[in-house]
């Protein structure tokens, strides 16, 4: 796991998890019936036992109604004008990465920018990815494997891409070192429940 900075906010999934499903009164059961996932995968992931993937996280904030940045403030106020001290960005660690926030979560526009650290072999998950608006995503070091459709693009530091994310998508870090991928994804519907992200549905 990419490692913090001691002043570093980093969220615990698990924790988190369980706020956001216990605060609308969802049993561990209902839940796991409406994301796709199993009880016992749930309960592992509110035990910190295991750390979910991106694609999981988003399939758990659809299936509770909430936008995915909910799992790292539920209660954060939006601005219109947010700064934010490089000390004072959430981090959300899953599996074999780590997840920065750069002030979408508080921001009142429609605009989520954010920092991936991947690990070798990280990965987005097993689901495809769709949601509204455009997403726009710069490889800031090593390289990263981004899958639109049936279409891979491999981009490497300094290579950029930006598509329509009504396209099915995922990404994976293939080659031998760590990379950092900065992402914006823009003009998403406001109040659409997944920039929350709509997740392929499909077992895991």
């Amino acid at each position: 796991m990419p490692t913090l900075s001691r002043e570093a906010i980093s969220i615990d999934v698990g924790i988190r998890l369980r706020q956001l499903r216990e605060g609308r009164k969802v049993s561990m059961r209902t839940l796991a019936q409406m994301s796709g996932l199993s009880a016992n995968a749930l309960s592992m992931i509110e035990r910190g036992k295991t750390s979910p993937s991106v694609s999981t996280l988003y399939r758990l904030a659809d299936a509770l109604g909430v936008p995915v940045t909910d799992f790292f403030s539920p209660e954060s106020s939006r601005k219109k004008v947010v700064f934010l001290k490089g000390e004072e960005r959430p981090r959300l660690p899953f599996m074999r990465g780590l997840w920065e926030g750069l002030g979408g979560e508080q921001f009142s526009g429609r605009m989520m920018p954010f920092m991936l650290t991947l690990e070798n072999g990280a990965s987005s998950g097993p689901n495809s990815v769709v949601h509204t608006g455009h997403e726009f995503v710069y490889c800031l070091r090593g390289q990263l494997e981004y899958q639109l459709e049936n279409k891979v693009y491999l981009l490497e530091a300094g290579d950029s891409l930006l598509f329509s994310a009504q396209l099915k998508h995922r990404w994976r870090n293939p080659g031998g070192m760590v990379a950092n991928i900065l992402i914006i994804i823009s003009d998403y519907v406001e109040g659409d429940q997944s920039m929350p992200m709509h997740m392929e549905k499909s077992s895991l």
